[in-house]
């Protein structure tokens, strides 16, 4: 330290290379320090100053304001994608009962319709999308026992031979191994494919169709695959058995003959209401694999961007044919120009679904890891664990959950994270209140927003 008298009995202090000026109420700096500059990233820089926040999107439908800076945020999983901000547009929704889920999941189909997007729920286990579909001029097709709406999901729309086999394939795999409860054999495969293939000389085949050829399959066709028609029966026996319950059994009437009623891809909003199922898990996870070839063929004719939505996809993840379909369109997402969202109470839901390691578990991990924007609405604290090793969520993150109040997420997305409010116009909270059943007098705006 080199101490310098200055003019009038002010002195000036040199420490390692800076200097400093006696005042009355210590030192004060003359110059500037000279130290090298130093560069990071706003993720190492915001645990210094914390202040750093990002700027919320503002491209897109309104959602709410962001709870950090009070501005707008908006959100479109298409134009965020197009700018390179999301790795696909697909998105997970997660929250305890109660806090406004199923609000957002509606407010961002509405909203989204305005903007030109159009909507489709592939099954609404609680009848709760048909009034939001009817408020904006969708379709509601209503599935159940008593009901006269039959859809045929062999009818794939596909004109070119060959794309419509293998869809119808893949379909009625799919429905057999949910009915028996297990993966097909090489031999049952074969039957399959035989039967389809003589059910297919049809201009629309139909599942008794193809029953039919199971149990009576062709001789020519049979003695051509080197195979007699009883080792073709023998083969295909459990197969007709499996695929009999859509004819005959709890889901006869619904499945077992032509469409009664297209899918209009024009439509804003259609939705598939299968609340006349109940509590069926085995009967919804059937209807839903059925849902998704009707809705296949309409996805690959085109018909612009839409939002898929998932609701109550807690039982749906209990069926392992069901999430390896669901699996292949969130691959084709992109392709298909689609939103895919998926709706959950808890992520320690996924412990239902399979033991860690299995088939099951590693399938419904895959479809959270193929969502590039998740938000997560209150958790108790005992999930919390569970939730940020799911979705990859900061120990600060993890720390918010349990705190956040009713209509209140946490948005992350590929190197930010938000907290944003969620708002309701008092015109839509009355289309989307579920929780009209608990009240005694109808629900102020405040409530839910």
């Amino acid at each position: 330290m080199n101490l310098v008298r200055a003019p009038r009995a002010v002195r000036s202090t040199t420490l390692r290379g800076a200097a400093y000026r006696r005042s009355p109420g210590g030192f004060t700096s003359c110059l500037p320090l000279r130290l090298p500059a130093h560069r990071a990233s706003s993720a190492t820089l915001a645990g210094v100053y914390p202040f750093l926040v990002a700027p919320p999107p503002t491209t897109g439908v309104l959602v709410g304001t962001d709870a950090l800076t009070g501005g707008p945020f908006c959100f479109d999983p298409w134009a965020m994608y197009g700018a390179g901000e999301l790795t696909n547009p697909n998105m997970v929704l997660a929250g305890v009962i109660g806090q406004g889920k199923s609000a957002l999941a509606k407010s961002l189909a509405v909203r989204s319709i305005a903007v030109g997007r159009r909507v489709y729920v592939p099954g609404d286990p609680k009848g709760e999308w048909a009034p939001v579909a009817d408020a904006v001029g969708g379709v509601v097709v209503r599935l159940g026992p008593g009901l006269a709406t039959r859809l045929n999901p062999l009818d794939t729309g596909h004109t070119e031979p060959a794309i419509a086999h293998g869809q119808r394939l893949r379909l009625l795999a799919a429905l057999a191994q949910t009915t028996l409860r297990r993966d097909l054999d090489a031999v049952e495969h074969g039957a399959l494919d035989a039967a389809l293939t003589e059910a297919g000389h049809r201009p629309v085949p139909t599942i008794p169709d193809v029953v039919d050829a199971l149990t009576a399959p062709d001789r020519a066709a049979a003695r051509a695959d080197g195979a007699s028609v009883a080792e073709r029966v023998t083969d295909g026996r459990d197969l007709a058995h499996g695929l009999r319950r859509l004819i005959r059994g709890d889901l006869a009437g619904l499945f077992d003959g032509p469409s009664t009623q297209a899918l209009d891809a024009n439509a804003p909003m259609v939705v598939l209401d299968l609340s006349r199922l109940g509590s069926n898990d085995d009967a919804l996870a059937l209807a839903m694999t059925c849902a998704s070839g009707w809705l296949e063929g309409t996805l690959a004719a085109g018909g612009g961007r839409r939002w898929v939505i998932y609701d109550e996809a807690w039982r749906l993840l209990r069926s392992v044919p069901l999430i390896r379909r669901m699996q292949a369109q969130w691959k084709l997402s992109r392709a298909y120009g689609i939103a895919n969202l998926l709706v959950l109470h808890r992520l320690s839901d996924l412990g239902a679904v399979g033991g860690a390691g299995s088939e099951a578990r590693s399938l419904a991990e895959g479809l959270l890891a193929d969502c590039s924007t998740r938000v997560i609405y209150r958790q108790e604290a005992d999930q919390v664990a569970a939730t940020g090793t799911a979705l990859g969520l900061t120990r600060p993150e993890q720390d918010l959950l349990p705190a956040l109040p009713r209509g209140t997420g946490l948005w992350k997305m590929p190197g930010r994270t938000h907290i944003a409010h969620h708002r309701l116009h008092p015109s839509e909270l009355a289309v989307f209140d579920t929780d009209a059943a608990m009240r005694d007098t109808p629900a102020r705006p405040t409530e839910v927003a």
